[in-house]
């Protein structure tokens, strides 16, 4: 009877080993494995291409009371960018010259509004949410990144724009699935 839980709990030990050598060498090789909702969960890897409008970016979050709320909420994970965050991905979908308008209606690019970017006043725990507001014109140095698949993503309609300096990468799909 107890052979049985023996194998099981061995098989556990060596996927979660496996897992975790192979995200380490993903990382290595400079691919990011996305199992957040925000994007399609997948495999990314690092490109040297310009940051273009559409394109998917790895950027560390700036630190400050936001994005501290964010990972004591559970929003982001720790990792090593300033703050303790984690590299986060997200699609650019604003940029250099563009009109921007974020309010509790969403977001407006150029006068589209933006699927899936009406912001939320609660998170699913019923703490509220940021509700930033925004209507300029973005400069050369400002990205509006977000997630343009998931009604419920941290992103840009909660934060802002983010500066051209805590963009580290842009990033190509691989392999991805949808949720």
């Amino acid at each position: 009877m107890k052979k049985p839980i023996k194998i099981l709990t061995v098989t556990v030990l060596v996927v979660s080993v496996s897992l975790f050598v192979l995200s380490i060498g993903a990382k290595i090789s400079g691919i990011y494995i996305n199992t957040t909702p925000s994007l399609p969960m997948g495999f990314y890897r690092i490109v040297h291409e310009p940051i273009v409008s559409g394109a998917y970016v790895a950027f560390c979050p700036p630190q400050n009371e936001v994005f501290d709320q964010a990972l004591a909420r559970g929003y982001i994970g720790r990792g090593n960018c300033p703050g303790g965050y984690s590299l986060l991905l997200k699609r650019v979908l604003a940029m250099a010259g563009d009109t921007v308008l974020i309010d509790q209606a969403g977001i407006v690019v150029n006068g589209e509004h933006l699927p899936n970017s009406v912001q939320l006043k609660a998170d699913a725990n019923n703490q509220p949410l940021p509700q930033y507001r925004f209507d300029a014109v973005l400069d050369d140095a400002e990205y509006l990144l977000l997630s343009d698949l998931n009604p419920q993503s941290f992103d840009a309609r909660y934060f802002g724009f983010i500066a051209r300096d805590q963009i580290k990468q842009v990033v190509r799909p691989i392999f991805t699935w949808r949720h």
